[in-house]
């Protein structure tokens, strides 16, 4: 019960009181509203660094790096330190573990192709007992035409996720993961050309088998050995990783490729039979196990719902071609799965990122 002040005393100061009281209630709803809004926030990329320059922890970030000359470090002997020049590189996204997915546009020299790359490095890469090491590359191609994008860097798919869990497992090497664009032109079904340099076309095998595996040794501590390189892919992704490999012995030793076309199918061959026969894998195996080398190691999966096309090509190739002198294949069928990524995904922790990655040469830590 209040008591009403006596006759000249001043209001008493109640209701500063009840001010603050109101004050703090209204801070508390605010800071609620905030922790629930934060992470909606955050996933609709209204928080983001999207579009902020990226460092991978060997020097500077964004375009002030194009000009120096890259940073000198004691490195292992088996280590090929960044090259330079530096890409513009810019976060695209981020993972749960802080890594992240960064964008350029690469200028390919060698093929004069100009597309989107995109990169991720796994947390090993920071690591201070890893700082003078190379680490392997894998470079991850989509199916379909694969133009405008690379559906591996969706967040859906957990490809960059999966690898780093399956690294801390030890089912396979701390990848860095490159995904350029497969394809130039449109995003047109038949608008695709299988990875090769087609005659009168931009020259997309050069620009995967060259001008890519140069910006990733401009801007990363890479292998020198051929050992530290590897394709996957999907489909025609698939197609082209498994071509390149087998075309390129002594760039890359190993491919993922899952549910691949088996010969080069592409309607921009046409009047070029020659040289889609010099681009097919079929005669590239053979060739490999002619000249006896040097090892290539391919291994294969398939949805086992998928169409007996794709099927009957993956066991015909590895019944004619797989384990017969430096040709070493692995065949994995994904129970039930069909002809997308997500099935792709779920084999790949089943066994050929294992496999790959045994054959493969990995980062060594130095005091």
């Amino acid at each position: 019960m209040s008591f009403p002040p006596h006759p000249g005393q001043p209001p008493r100061p109640a209701s500063r009181f009840r001010r603050a009281r109101r004050w703090w209630i209204a801070a508390a709803v605010v800071l609620g509203l905030g922790l629930i809004a934060w992470p909606v926030l955050q996933y609709t990329g209204l928080l983001s660094h999207k579009g902020d320059p990226v460092s991978f922890g060997d020097d500077k970030a964004g375009p002030a790096r194009q000009a120096e000359a890259p940073k000198q470090v004691d490195e292992a002997p088996e280590t090929l330190m960044p090259t330079g020049p530096a890409a513009d590189l810019r976060e695209e996204s981020r993972l749960e573990d802080g890594t992240v997915i960064a964008k350029t546009t690469l200028h390919g020299a060698k093929s004069g192709f100009t597309g989107k790359v995109w990169v991720w490095a796994p947390k090993q890469y920071k690591d201070p007992q890893y700082r003078k090491s190379g680490f392997p590359v894998l470079v991850a191609l989509p199916g379909g035409p694969g133009a405008s994008g690379n559906y591996w860097i969706g967040a859906n798919l957990k490809l960059q996720s999966s690898i780093a869990k399956w690294s801390q497992e030890g089912k396979a090497q701390p990848f860095i993961v490159v995904m350029p664009v497969l394809n130039p032109g449109t995003d047109k079904k038949e608008d695709y050309h299988d990875g090769s340099d087609i005659p009168g076309r931009p020259k997309m095998g050069t620009w995967l088998a060259e001008d890519v595996p140069d910006f990733v040794r401009a801007n990363f501590r890479t292998l020198k050995s051929r050992d530290g390189w590897a394709f996957m892919g999907s489909s025609s992704g698939g197609f082209a990783g498994l071509k390149n490999v087998l075309q390129h012995p002594d760039k890359f030793k190993a491919v993922i490729a899952s549910g691949p076309d088996i010969v080069p199918d592409s309607p921009h061959w046409k009047g070029h039979e020659a040289e889609r026969q010099a681009n097919n894998p079929q005669k590239l195996a053979q060739q490999l196990i002619d000249t006896k080398g040097p090892d290539v190691y391919l291994a294969f999966q398939y949805g086992t719902a998928e169409h007996p096309i794709t099927i009957n090509g993956v066991n015909g190739f590895i019944g004619t071609y797989g384990n017969k002198g430096p040709v070493h294949t692995h065949l994995t069928k994904i129970p039930g799965g069909v002809h997308n990524a997500e099935t792709y995904v779920r084999g790949l922790g089943t066994g050929p990122m294992e496999w790959i990655s045994k054959n493969m040469q990995g980062p060594t830590p130095h005091p």
